[in-house]
């Protein structure tokens, strides 16, 4: 049995907004990233512990689950050379939090690509060091009977289809999230010179899979940049992963993360609307992005729950 989801802030960061859009599209659960509530907003393991109280109520009140946690740890945004504190101190907060709402999954990275001042990979990843912290996060979730699942994104792991098996080798019975969309913008290390495939990506991560995001986007040249585009209309090869889900009887979340209308580490198409008509426009395609993963899905004969 499939069940769908979605990163909720990107059909708006209110929560009230993010219930009302997957109570439209019949779904009964989020994946809570950001989220906005009485004025606060924040990750939801940085949030304020009286806010987060608040939040847990209201998605009682409305029977919303969370699925998940899009966290903060390691994250595109995190260095390896920081203080591995930082990392704990996100774990501590994220667990309770997790744990009260029943949410099992969470999302980590492995830490941003070391680079130099022009933009070109260091030769020293300190690798050491990420399998060290990726293996103690495990275990620190492992332990709270939790699942840590690792992103193909712009952190170390992601890095090509050879840094996944080097992860996979040294941090033993790790899962991962596959997200379609990000071979589409990101360099693949095993081939210098070329963007990364989507299905040798996904190839890669099946076996060891617990989880499954759904972005599609087009590689833009000219601007360095994605197109991001609804679901089969990119170079993600999202109908060829998803038929291939169906016949192979994954149980378990999808989830989409659109960023058709905004993208949360860029640019996005709403960017230069009036803030009513980029809300607008949040909504409105979360919604429809949703609606059209679900037709893709039910053509291949996927079961959802």
């Amino acid at each position: 049995m499939i069940k769908l989801t979605g990163i909720a802030d990107e059909a708006g960061a209110p929560l009230d907004v993010q219930i009302k859009a997957h109570q439209d599209l019949g779904w009964d659960s989020i994946e809570s990233r950001v989220v906005e509530f009485d004025g606060v907003k924040g990750n939801l393991h940085e949030i304020p512990e009286a806010t987060f109280e608040k939040v847990c109520e209201e998605l009682a009140a409305k029977n919303m689950k969370v699925s998940g946690f899009g966290s903060l740890i390691g994250n595109w945004a995190k260095k390896i050379e920081d203080d591995f504190s930082i990392t704990e101190a996100e774990i501590n907060r994220a667990i309770p939090r997790m744990q009260k709402l029943g949410a099992k999954l969470i999302r980590v990275m492995s830490y941003a690509v070391r680079k130099d001042a022009e933009g070109n990979d260091l030769p020293d990843q300190m690798e050491a060091e990420r399998i060290r912290r990726m293996a103690e996060i495990k275990k620190r979730f492992d332990d709270a009977g939790l699942t840590m699942i690792h992103e193909n994104c712009m952190n170390w792991g992601g890095m090509s289809v050879s840094y996944v098996k080097r992860l996979n080798d040294a941090v033993p019975g790790i899962k991962w999230v596959f997200d379609t969309g990000n071979p589409v913008f990101i360099a693949d290390r095993d081939r210098p010179g070329q963007k990364q495939n989507s299905w040798e990506m996904y190839q890669a991560i099946k076996p060891h899979m617990a989880h499954v995001h759904v972005k599609d986007g087009k590689w833009n040249t000219a601007k360095n940049d994605a197109d991001y585009t609804y679901p089969g209309e990119g170079e993600g090869q999202t109908q060829r992963i998803m038929e291939d889900l169906v016949k192979s009887g994954y149980e378990g979340y999808i989830s989409i993360e659109p960023h058709v209308a905004v993208v949360f580490h860029g640019a996005g198409s709403a960017d230069d609307l009036s803030p009513e008509a980029k809300a607008r426009e949040q909504y409105d395609s979360y919604v429809k992005y949703g609606r059209m993963l679900e037709d893709m899905l039910k053509g291949y004969g996927a079961k959802l729950g």
